[in-house]
């Protein structure tokens, strides 16, 4: 019964809109409105030809300007392209103007002013929105309300979507009121992670923070707008936050059981920037084996990259219950030794004199806290033990190949100096002489 009775309105209206056709063709004010059409859309296509260049070079920025007027030079350089259908809607809204005057009605031009804008609308969603969430909505709710707007039927669409009621057990609400909640929420959200985002990067050029309050900064705002979107989007949909007090305690309920763990990883992620004892950029190693730099800390895990490039996500409860060793704490020295031999006919006081010598002149070894310092450690079997201790900003791989380098510097030391380093020497004795044959 009710598929008949849309139907039937869906058979009429198109009837109505057949005779609205039929009038417009045989209809000398119709025929003069489609001849405006035709003239304010050739008046915007010159206008835009003449006006599109200008406002191009007018809003680029000239090198790698970054600053505020620069980035809204740049927004407003990507609604460029909806100068062509938005002029021909200022155009046809003119000669709207004109028609009624001379005619008293304009119903063909303003069926051609809301092509015009139904064609901004396309453009605007194909070509300048580039945000997913933004693209779907724009795909599937913007462009279907602006068609429907341009063919008239805009008003009986809505009036169908608010009487359809889906109940929801207790609950019910109307298609018009869950689409526009989609298109409400969705706006809003965007806004909320655009000023997320803008606030972030504000934030982290704030060198003179430290690292982890700059974290903690960042979360905190994410937090509070975020938290403030979701009371906007309540407040202007008409949904009491009283009306959420059962949503509310289930969510405790999950939270007590369910969801126990993302709990404490959220907690100990605020911890974590909070004592700022390991945040972005350290290289740390857990206890269970896990190891890497530090390049994003979210509220539920932190993420590792390895030398080799992998990411390990872990949990931020491992960091506070287990140990953690942090290697570099946002630039603190870290001190190496390497080992070597020399042998037992060198005269072993010259040694650490010419060996520290060598090693102070790699770039990357610090003279503080320490110098390199030559040690003897003993004497071994086959030649007498030294190692040098020196101090270097960063870690022993990956880019920074410090052993390496200072192990090539002893050895071309050493061999300038005629010292040898020794291999392993056996004395073979036989007792009682060879066998005679």
């Amino acid at each position: 019964m009710e598929t008949t009775e849309i139907l039937d309105q869906a058979l009429s209206e198109g009837a109505r809109l057949w005779e609205s056709a039929e009038g417009w063709l045989i209809s000398p004010a119709a025929w003069s409105q489609f001849a405006l059409l035709v003239v304010a859309y050739l008046l915007a296509l010159v206008a835009t030809k003449r006006l599109r260049p200008l406002a191009t070079r007018l809003l680029t920025p000239a090198g790698a300007q970054d600053g505020p007027l620069a980035r809204a030079r740049r927004f407003v350089l990507i609604f460029v392209p909806l100068m062509l259908p938005l002029l021909a809607w200022v155009f046809t809204g003119i000669g709207e103007s004109v028609t009624r005057s001379l005619f008293g009605s304009g119903a063909v031009i303003a069926f051609g002013k809301r092509v015009f804008l139904f064609l901004a609308v396309r453009i605007l969603v194909r070509e300048i929105i580039a945000d997913p969430m933004m693209k779907v909505l724009g795909r599937y709710v913007l462009i279907p309300v602006a068609a429907l707007y341009a063919v008239g039927l805009l008003d009986p669409a809505m009036q169908k979507l608010d009487e359809t009621i889906v109940p929801l057990g207790n609950l019910s609400f109307s298609l018009m009121f869950a689409i526009r909640f989609l298109i409400v929420g969705g706006a809003i959200f965007w806004l909320g992670r655009w000023s997320n985002d803008q606030s972030t990067q504000f934030i982290k050029k704030q060198e003179d923070m430290r690292p982890a309050m700059r974290e903690l900064a960042a979360k905190a705002i994410e937090i509070a707008i975020f938290g403030i979107a979701f009371l906007l989007v309540m407040n202007i949909m008409g949904i009491s936050l009283t009306s959420l007090a059962v949503l509310t305690g289930v969510i405790g309920v999950g939270l007590g059981f369910g969801l126990q763990k993302i709990a404490s990883n959220f907690i100990s992620g605020v911890i974590l920037l909070l004592e700022g004892q390991a945040t972005v950029g350290d290289y740390v190693e857990l206890d269970g084996g896990e190891a890497g730099t530090i390049v994003k800390m979210t509220a539920r895990a932190t993420i590792l990259e390895t030398y080799d490039g992998r990411w390990i996500v872990v949990p931020n409860e491992d960091f506070i219950t287990t140990r953690v060793v942090n290697y570099s704490d946002q630039g603190s020295a870290n001190r190496y030794e390497a080992p070597f031999s020399v042998s037992y006919d060198t005269d072993i006081n010259l040694v650490p004199d010419i060996v520290e010598a060598a090693v102070a002149r790699h770039p990357g070894v610090l003279d503080a806290p320490f110098p390199p310092d030559c040690e003897l450690r003993g004497f071994g079997e086959s030649g007498v033990d030294f190692a040098v201790e020196f101090w270097v900003e960063g870690i022993d791989d990956g880019k920074n190949k410090f052993m390496s380098d200072v192990l090539f510097l002893i050895w071309n030391a050493l061999k300038e100096h005629d010292i040898q380093i020794p291999y392993p020497h056996r004395v073979v004795e036989l007792k009682g002489g060879f066998p005679e044959k």
